[in-house]
């Protein structure tokens, strides 16, 4: 590593699923009025801390494209996108609330609760199969930054369970493990310092530009 990088990890605004308590995965139900406010609200704010980034990383699902949009118009860095960035699949879950995942798939709820990693519905991934995935994209994301001479400053935007999931890997929890931190907040940042071979957890779920917290239930 030829200096210290830092990766800031920033969750989507608030989408219409979001408000509706319901299971969003990779389907995606568009960024609401009030997100897209956080999301210009947060660009003005994070533009100032972080006016110069090297390389801004996004997931291609329209909610995270649209909120990184906000950011890159004002820092002039164009976005690179990684479909290996995008929230946990959850299947045909997607679009659920969580009493209509109740009525239709009991026992996997039942298993899920208790603290099983299982795949929600049909088609659905594990949390263990989303974190290595999510990490290796970041992963790639430092090998950017290590191809420069210096330290690096990557932006990369993303959604709730990826940010969980790559903050217990710097954490050193063993996978899937992301269950005792809380869910990110709409437009919240996690920011990781990577250096001499060591990882840290700098701050996790920090407030830009208070934006509203999502329901907690949901997949985002």
């Amino acid at each position: 590593m030829s200096g210290q990088m830092i990766v800031h990890l920033v969750r989507h605004g608030e989408s219409l699923w979001n408000v509706e308590g319901r299971y969003q995965g990779q389907q995606d139900s568009g960024l609401t009025e009030d997100g897209r406010a956080q999301a210009a609200q947060f660009a003005a704010a994070f533009s100032r801390e972080v006016p110069h980034p090297d390389v801004v990383f996004s997931s291609d699902l329209p909610r995270v494209r649209d909120t990184a949009a906000k950011y890159v118009e004002r820092v002039g860095v164009p976005v690179r996108e990684d479909e290996a960035l995008r929230e946990m699949n959850v299947g045909d879950w997607a679009g659920m609330t969580l009493e209509d995942a109740e009525e239709k798939y009991p026992e996997i709820v039942t298993a899920v609760a208790a603290g099983a990693d299982i795949a929600r519905g049909v088609g659905g991934e594990t949390f263990a199969q989303t974190r290595e995935r999510v990490v290796s994209a970041i992963g790639r994301v430092v090998d950017v930054l290590e191809s420069r001479e210096g330290d690096g400053i990557a932006v990369i935007f993303t959604s709730g369970n990826p940010i969980r999931l790559a903050a217990a890997h710097m954490l050193g929890i063993p996978s899937p493990g992301h269950m005792v931190l809380g869910a990110p907040d709409n437009c919240s940042v996690t920011t990781f310092r990577l250096r001499d071979g060591r990882s840290e957890v700098v701050r996790y779920n920090h407030d830009i530009a208070q934006a509203r917290p999502a329901d907690q239930r949901e997949i985002s």
